[in-house]
């Protein structure tokens, strides 16, 4: 391992100065930022390392910084908190051709004037040096790199960076590991590292455990930046929605594929239950969970008008949880996945079903991803990804989606002894509220994809069984 292992973070004056106005054009155009649709007014440094030293070349920059976006009127709410992203920055004198798509810039003022400054995942050397620090349990500067037990990284694993990337990055480690490096990041604990680090001391096999990973202690706060996460990487594994929609295109059933992933989330669930404390949810609770699926919907028919016609009857699926509430129901609540769906799902070569990414919708604040919550909520979730598939197929085949739903929920109760199917209120509400939130994406991001959710819409507010 380089100097890198215990050499601390130099300061360095007028670096943000330097680096801030590329930065501000480049940060808008990523996959993974978050302030999409208004510029970047500015940056506040919130900590920087060298992982290699400013001499060398190529440099290499850890960042976390703060991105200041001009807020939208709030209407009485407080401004939203400013994003912190973790950035990977590579600087060198001559960029070679090989990494001319990772270029953010070249600053024209302070300490990097005239350099080229690009996003260092593209650069081998530099994924290098992350794993290499997590062999090491390296302490640089404020960062910490860490290793589970006893797990061995063997040295020399050649990098490869994944270009499917979505609210992270990451990069593969010789078809051996995985590396997800976070980068919209906040204080706290981390669901995608605790939940796997708690499934994997619990004996569940249905998730990849932790080898390693990154964090930041940072002066005033009680927890640090959880920044990334090594984990053993699945190789020639499938994820469920490339296979579900390769055998929607053969027309080849997947019935069987979907009882045994009802099965693998049932153990993940009765595994999370079993290791960490579940709590019951009361009439204010439940109330408080009806009363906000009921704002989201009246705040979606508002902006997309193909909604509107049918949200009187959606609304009738959460006045009848509302109803339920009122009448003394109650629900356990326990640590679930919270954003489970087919592309979350991993099919070895050998035909066993993986979970992954426990980070929960990266949209909420980290507290609410870590509240307990039923378990029927990840149930609707998957049901809606089967039924994505069948009507993102042509031609659509919704009798597929509800065999492969159906199958689901028979392998699920198989492992945990109940059928979500028994709790249709509560399933109905959390369906209703999912495509709810498809519905204003969709319309948002991909409007040729919207009449795959207005299908459920349609066969929701009809008032039909999910």
């Amino acid at each position: 391992m380089p100097d890198t292992v215990t050499r601390a973070a130099a300061a360095r004056p007028g670096l943000l100065a330097s680096l801030g106005p590329p930065l501000r054009a480049w940060l808008p155009r990523q996959r993974w930022f978050a302030g999409k649709g208004q510029p970047v007014t500015g940056l506040s440094l919130v900590a920087a390392t060298d992982l290699l030293p400013p001499e060398r070349t190529p440099g290499l920059l850890h960042l976390l910084v703060r991105a200041h976006q001009q807020d939208a009127p709030a209407h009485g709410r407080a401004p939203r908190p400013k994003d912190c992203y973790q950035l990977l920055i590579g600087v060198r004198e001559v960029l070679p051709p090989r990494l001319a798509p990772a270029l953010i810039g070249r600053p024209d003022k302070g300490p990097l004037a005239g350099r080229a400054v690009y996003d260092a995942l593209h650069d081998p050397r530099a994924a290098t040096v992350l794993l290499e620090a997590i062999r090491a349990r390296a302490r640089i500067g404020r960062l910490r790199f860490e290793t589970e037990g006893s797990h061995r990284i063997r040295a020399g694993l050649v990098p490869r960076r994944l270009t499917s990337e979505q609210s992270n990055s990451s990069v593969i480690y010789g078809d051996t590991f995985i590396l997800k490096l976070l980068r919209r990041v906040t204080p706290g604990t981390h669901p995608d590292l605790e939940l796997p680090l708690v499934l994997s001391r619990e004996g569940c096999p249905r998730v990849p455990a932790p080898t390693g990973w990154l964090h930041a202690d940072l002066d005033g706060l009680d927890d640090p930046y959880v920044l990334a996460v090594l984990q053993p990487y699945i190789r020639g594994a499938t994820d469920g929605w490339e296979l579900a929609l390769r055998e929607l295109a053969k027309g080849e059933d997947f019935m069987a594929e979907a009882r045994a992933l009802g099965r693998a989330t049932a153990e993940v669930h009765k595994a999370l239950a079993q290791a960490l404390p579940t709590v019951t949810l009361g009439q204010a609770q439940l109330r408080l969970l009806a009363d906000g699926m009921a704002r989201r919907l009246t705040a979606t028919a508002q902006a997309v008008p193909e909604l509107r016609p049918y949200a009187p009857a959606l609304h009738t699926a959460f006045e009848e949880l509302a109803a339920f509430a009122t009448e003394g129901r109650i629900w356990p609540a326990q640590r679930i996945h919270g954003d489970l769906h087919l592309g979350q799902c991993l099919r070895s070569t050998s035909g066993q079903w993986s979970i992954i990414d426990f980070e929960g919708e990266p949209s909420k604040p980290l507290a609410e991803r870590r509240m307990p919550q039923p378990a029927v909520r990840d149930v609707a979730g998957m049901l809606r990804s089967f039924d994505y598939a069948a009507h993102s197929a042509l031609p659509p085949a919704p009798e597929w989606a509800a065999v492969c739903r159906a199958a689901y929920c028979s392998g699920y109760a198989e492992a945990a002894g109940r059928d979500p199917r028994t709790e249709p209120v509560l399933l109905r509400a959390y369906e209703t509220d999912k495509a709810v939130y498809e519905v204003l994406y969709e319309a948002r991001h991909r409007p040729d994809w919207l009449p795959v959710p207005m299908a459920a819409i349609r066969r929701l507010s009809a008032g039909a069984t999910p």
